[in-house]
Parts: structure tokens; sequence; C-alpha cells
């Protein structure tokens, strides 16, 4: 049974609202990742149409179902937005994707660093380090006290660190998740790293508000995630 048909008016007007409550919640350029996790390729065509800056994708078996072998997106002629890998990744999923793939922010291991730098093209060398800014055990990401080490293994690998990425507190209530954002905003800036990715459909404000760049928003775009996986048709 194919998934609900992604309305691309409202798709639109959902990433217009956000924009602005982008902008009432801080200041400089931040940028708006589209994560189609669950929906079918409209919903890529949709964010495409709507100006997202990127796409955020999960599954890697699911990405592949999206895109061409060389990395063209199927099915529609809409512009190409970059492909930002958002998930837990396996290693042995990297060569699958790397044609796809732009930006991989979910790196948070030595062994993950080095079978990305043995199989990456000069073109997908774009990292960033995921940390577990709230310390639960259902999160990716290495621990505050790792992250610098980490950065300096991936930038001998020869991978380009552009940022840190996390996902703040399950449930967490506002101070929480100040705390856990600040913390990566403050650690980005001691090391370098213009990037912050932080921030979904239910905390995004209080990211920028704490320096976030980067927001990977699904739901608050294409509404509830079908329960019963993607559909790679168009609708």
């Amino acid at each position: 049974m194919p998934s609900t048909p992604v309305d691309f008016l409202k798709v639109s007007d959902n990433v217009s609202k956000i924009r602005h409550r982008i902008l009432s919640a801080g200041s400089g350029k931040v940028q708006l990742i589209a994560v189609t996790k669950g929906f079918g390729i409209d919903a890529i065509a949709a964010a495409s149409l709507a100006k997202c800056d990127g796409i955020g994708e999960n599954y890697a078996q699911e990405l592949l179902q999206k895109y061409e072998k060389d990395g063209t997106f199927k099915g529609q002629k809409v512009e190409r937005l970059p492909v930002h890998f958002v998930g837990q990744l396996q290693s042995n999923k990297v060569t699958g994707v790397l044609d796809v793939v732009n930006f991989w922010q979910t790196i948070d291991r030595i062994s993950l660093i080095k079978e990305l730098s043995k199989t990456m093209s000069a073109q997908a060398r774009q990292v960033f380090v995921q940390v577990n800014s709230t310390g639960e055990p259902t999160k990716g990401g290495c621990a505050l006290n790792s992250v610098e080490g980490l950065c300096e293994s991936a930038q001998k690998a020869g991978l380009e660190v552009v940022g840190l990425m996390t996902i703040g507190p399950t449930n967490g209530t506002v101070t929480e998740c100040q705390k856990a954002f600040t913390q990566v905003r403050r650690l980005a800036d001691k090391l370098g790293l213009a990037e912050c990715s932080m921030g979904m459909s239910d905390d995004y404000e209080c990211a920028i508000g704490c320096g976030s760049t980067m927001v990977r928003i699904g739901s608050g775009i294409f509404g509830a995630r079908p329960t019963l996986g993607p559909t790679v048709g168009i609708a």
C-alpha cells in the first residue's frame, strides 16, 4: 500500500512559516535540512521546490530507492539539493551511498573514520562529528570529552570536519535543551568549526537561540511520518 502523497502546497507553506520562525529565533543564516525519512521521493521534490537547503536521510537502503547510482534524483526534474546522511551509519553501508551523500553528519567513532577515509571520494569528505550532549544511551554520538580527539583523527585521515551535530534531549525541558545545545556550540567555537547542526521539529527555535547554524526538520515540514514505510513512486 503506498504512503500518503505529499501536499506540495502545504510543504511550501510550512517551509515559509519555519523560515519566518528561524529568523525570529536568532541572527545569521540557518540552513533548513528537510528530513525525508519514511516519505517517498515526492517529498524530496517538494522540499526542492520549496527551496530548502538540503535533504536529510537516515537509512542507506531507503536513500538508494530515491536516487540513481550516479547520485541523480529519480523521477523528477527538480534542483538536486545536497544530501545529508543523518542516521546511524554502518561501515558496510558507506560504499553503496558514496555517490549520493554530500555531508555525513553522524561520525562518532574511530572505526567509522577509518572506513570513510578508505572509501570516500574527494567530493564526499565533508563530515560532522556527532556529539551525545545529553548522555542518553539511546542516542548516537561521542562523549563531549572525546570530540576534540575525534576531530583530530578525522582530519589526519583526510576528512574535512565542517562542524558538530547533536540531538537534543528526549522530552527535555527548555533548560535541558539549552544546556545541551550551548555545550556543543561552545565546543565548536573552541575547535574553530563554523557549523552546528542542532535542532529538530520540536526544539529548533531553542537550538537556534543557542547558536545552531543548521536545523533538521521532518514532521514540521511534511506532517506525520507514514507508518508503513516509504513509497518511491511519484505521487
